[in-house]
Formats: C-alpha cells, structure tokens, sequence
C-alpha cells in the first residue's frame, strides 16, 4: 500500500513553487521553459506586458527577450490551440481527443448541439479547408462565411459565424493556429503545423498528459471542478498526500519531496500557472486574490491588473503598476503588502520590480 505522505502547508507550497521553476535557480530556455510548465497562457490585455512574456520573464528574468520567444513560435517550436501555448511535442498527446470530437461515449446535450450545429455547416467547413489548402495560412477576414445556420448567442460572438467554425475546427484537429499577424490570428491546415509524430492513443495520452500536468504543479487533487482553461486535476499520478490544516486528499509528485528549497522574490501574471487554481490558492497559499480588471475603478481593492508577489514560499502582496512606453516609466501606484514586509522582504521585491523595469526598457516611477 503506497504511503500517504503528510505534508505541511510550508512543504507543500515549496513543492508547488519548486515544480513552476520559481526557486534561486533560473531557466534559461525559453521552450524549455514552456515544455516544463506544459502550458502557458495567452491573454492580449497587457498594462504591463502580455502575460505570455510575463510569466518567461517571472522565471528566466531580464535575460528573457520577447523575440526568443517570437522566434519559437514563428520555427513553431511553440504552438498555440485554443489560447493556450504549448510545446510541439505535446501536441501529439491531444491528437486522439481532437479525433473523437465533441467527446466519447455519451454526449451531452450541448456536445450534440456542437456537432449538429459544425454538420448543419458542413459546407462552409469544407470551403474554408479548400481555401486554407490553396492560400492558408489567412486571417479570418479572408475566410468565406457561407454557413446556413449562424451561430447563435448572447454574448461576443453571437454571429460570428467562421471564428467559431474554426474554433471548433481547431478542436477537432483539422486547423490549427499559424502565426499572429497585426494582433490577427492566421490560421492553416493542421497537418501544416503540426509536428508528423504518431497519434498517442487516449488512455496513454490521459496518463501522460496526468504526469506532466503533476510535475508541472507538484501538488494538486486528483479531481476538481471542471473550468474554462487547462484543468487543474491530475487523476490518479503520483502519490496521495495530505496537507496539514486542509481537507481532503491530494496528489503529489514524489520527485519534488525532500528537496532543496532555495526562494526568491517574483511578481506574477495574474494568469500564471501558480496562482490559476484559486481553490489550491486559498487551501495551501492562504492567499486572497481576484483579477479586477473587470471590475469598476471604485470597486477595485488591488488595481486594474495587481501582479501577485511572492516572496520566498509565500505570495505576500500585490503590485499594481502599469507600464507607459512612449514616457519610458513604470508607473508604481501601488505595493499593497498581505503581511508586513521585513527589510528583506522589501529589498527582494524592489529589485524584481527594479529587473521588471530593465527587462521593459524604461524607469520605476513611483507615484506620489
């Protein structure tokens, strides 16, 4: 019977930070980088910097350069699929779900609605295969909208008709995302740029994705709540564990006990990996925190986009701090400290806000 390893919130936050390659010790590739978290996000509202750099940054630091990255993406040694980047090899993990699209086994109502809305389309489907096959890869814009039946909803995309087609399409592994071109996204055919690697069969791919998904976080439970973006369970990989003062069983990576803990001050994209699952945050990292760029400016509490801090083993604060290019300055309105900040403390941080305003090009200006 496997031991069930008995951790405290300490050692259990030293394993998370650890495993997102957050100690002293810095990466210094960039897909490296990316294959080791498994995924990183992309998010186009960027007051500091679009989170993609920001997360690359938060671990290589100010030896990061944005065209390192432009260039991975462009050789497609990076690859986007549905917002998410990824490292090419994984891709080969996600072919056999793309395959079975919307889902195996019984579906749900709205997975048949998916399908019956992608084959009540099936003509334009094929026109924009035929188009793609012969020009791609293109914009949107350039894409012929000849569906029968529109797409129908309440929010942004309520006619949108060929984004959602190719989203879908994307899902189901017959496009993929080419390249970015003037903030539009260029789409080709999938065989175009995906890497010729054997299809993973899904009960493989399910294992594996569960393994790198596990040395990615370090520590998480084995089942959550399903929400929009890369989960957060990891099913049953690794060994079970308990962290004290929180219920419930978790799954931890047993490479990442017993070791070494060397910290550092960081400052986080609010869509980082580490601070993605807010249940986790609250259960081992006792920390508060919201994305409030959604929010009115009176009802704020931390700023329009608050960068978490961490400071060692522990996320102490938040930065809210926008950068100005054309006046060559990152505006620092605010350091708001969770607990009080020792010398130390202070020091650490201000230098990562002093690095952040290197890696930008421009000077700190603090307000006020």
């Amino acid at each position: 019977m496997t031991e069930v390893h008995r951790l405290s919130r300490q050692e259990a936050r030293r394993i998370a930070v650890r495993a997102q390659l957050l100690t002293r010790e810095r990466p210094r590739d960039v897909v490296e980088t990316v294959r080791r978290l498994t995924v990183v996000q992309i998010e186009p509202t960027a007051p500091i910097a679009p989170s993609a750099d920001l997360v690359l940054w938060s671990r290589i630091g100010s030896r990061y350069r944005v065209e390192d990255f432009q260039a991975a993406r462009d050789d497609l040694s990076l690859i986007e699929v549905q917002g998410l980047l990824r490292s090419a090899d994984y891709l080969a993990l996600l072919r056999d779900e793309m395959a079975h699209w919307p889902g195996r086994g019984e579906l749900k109502d709205w997975q048949h609605d998916l399908r019956d809305w992608v084959e009540a389309n099936g003509a334009c489907r094929l026109d924009l295969l035929d188009r793609l096959r012969m020009d791609g890869p293109l914009p949107t814009s350039a894409l012929p909208d000849s569906c029968e039946v529109p797409w129908r909803s309440t929010g942004w995309s309520n006619n949108k008709n060929v984004g959602r087609l190719l989203e879908f399409m994307v899902q189901r592994g017959e496009v993929a995302l080419a390249g970015r071109e003037g903030g539009e996204r260029l789409w080709d055919l999938a065989e175009r740029v995906y890497p010729d690697e054997t299809v993973v069969p899904a009960e493989e791919a399910d294992q594996r994705i569960n393994e790198l998904r596990l040395t990615s976080l370090g520590i998480a439970r084995a089942k959550v709540a399903l929400a929009p973006g890369e989960p957060h369970q990891v099913g049953p990989v690794g060994e079970p564990a308990v962290v004290e003062g929180v219920k419930g069983e978790w799954r931890v990576d047993p490479a990442q006990l017993d070791q070494p803990f060397e910290g550092r001050a960081a400052l986080l994209s609010p869509f980082d990996r580490l601070v993605a699952d807010r249940k986790r945050l609250t259960e081992i990292f006792e920390y508060d925190y919201l994305l409030e760029m959604y929010k009115p400016a009176a009802k704020r509490q931390w700023g329009y986009y608050a960068l978490p801090i961490l400071f060692e083993d522990r996320l102490v604060g938040k930065l809210d701090a926008t950068a100005d290019r054309k006046e060559g300055v990152l505006l620092v309105d605010a350091v708001h400290q969770d607990v009080p900040f020792t010398k130390k403390m202070t020091a650490a941080i201000d230098a990562e806000i002093d690095d952040l305003a290197r890696w930008l090009d421009v000077e700190v200006l603090r307000a006020g």
